[in-house]
């Protein structure tokens, strides 16, 4: 490996190749056991760095399928031209794009930063605009599969829509329709938090939809404050949760008037 950071000790440059060295690990471990490596997203601050390296997995290792995704924090103003500009050296490259798309995490920290080193806020003015650069993100990504569908190419563009939003995935399911992805098709997966709109989920997986669960792992005085961060930063995950008690009380009481408190699906 050249150096190319002269900034960089002799201890931080160990570091940086240990961790690269992890990494490989890793990925070419998902690789052999088929499943995917999605590498979170961090402060805009962190994430140029992030994405290089992510990259650099993608280009090596998604040659066959994509087995790494890089994430995408659609709160970010610049967002749309990092998407578009990675889709187009996944192209030119030859190699196959794996994206998860998030709203994003460190709205907060993001704009106090920005205002005490006085630079532009990063961040969309409002939760309506994030909505908006999530959906044209997404758009754009879905426009892509479909060339390659119609000119009958491999599937070379993989999305993960990670969110609680009913709107969002209400949208990405009649776009999906209307450009004619099909469930079955793999190209477009779903995602929310284990414990969090299950209603979400569970309707998704039941259409044939790709429907997963994130499930946070690790010592506890990490996990926790990781998830108080995400309630911290996403007010609107108080009302979910108050919803979907609602939804369950309900769910109770229709099952106790039908004497059918216990579900036993068929098959």
């Amino acid at each position: 490996m050249v150096r190319l950071i002269t900034q960089l000790t002799a201890k931080e440059e160990e570091m940086f190749r240990n961790m690269v060295r992890r990494l490989n690990t890793l990925v070419s471990t998902a690789k052999q056991l088929d499943v995917r490596l999605m590498i979170d997203a961090e402060q805009s601050y962190f994430q140029p760095a992030i994405s290089r390296i992510t990259l650099e997995m993608m280009r090596k290792y998604n040659r066959e399928k994509a087995v790494v995704f890089n994430t995408y924090q659609c709160y970010l103003r610049e967002v749309f031209n990092e998407v578009t500009t990675d889709l187009e050296q996944a192209k030119r490259q030859n190699f196959y794009f794996g994206a998860k798309l998030v709203r994003g995490a460190y709205m907060e920290q993001e704009r106090a930063r920005a205002v005490a080193l006085n630079y532009p806020d990063p961040i969309n003015e409002t939760y309506e605009k994030t909505s908006e650069m999530y959906h044209r993100v997404l758009t754009e990504c879905l426009r892509r599969i479909k060339e390659t569908k119609d000119n009958s190419e491999d599937k070379r563009i993989a999305i993960m829509v990670a969110s609680h939003n009913e709107d969002t995935i209400r949208f990405a399911i009649k776009k999906m329709s209307e450009i004619g992805i099909l469930p079955e098709d793999k190209v477009i997966c779903f995602g929310q938090l284990l414990g969090m709109c299950d209603y979400i989920t569970f309707p998704l997986g039941q259409a044939r939809y790709s429907a997963f669960k994130y499930i946070p792992y690790g010592p506890v005085q990490e996990v926790l404050p990781y998830l108080s961060r995400r309630a911290q930063e996403n007010k609107s995950v108080l009302q979910k949760i108050e919803k979907e008690k609602r939804l369950l009380r309900l769910e109770l009481w229709r099952r106790l008037k039908r004497g059918q408190l216990f579900y036993k699906p068929k098959g």
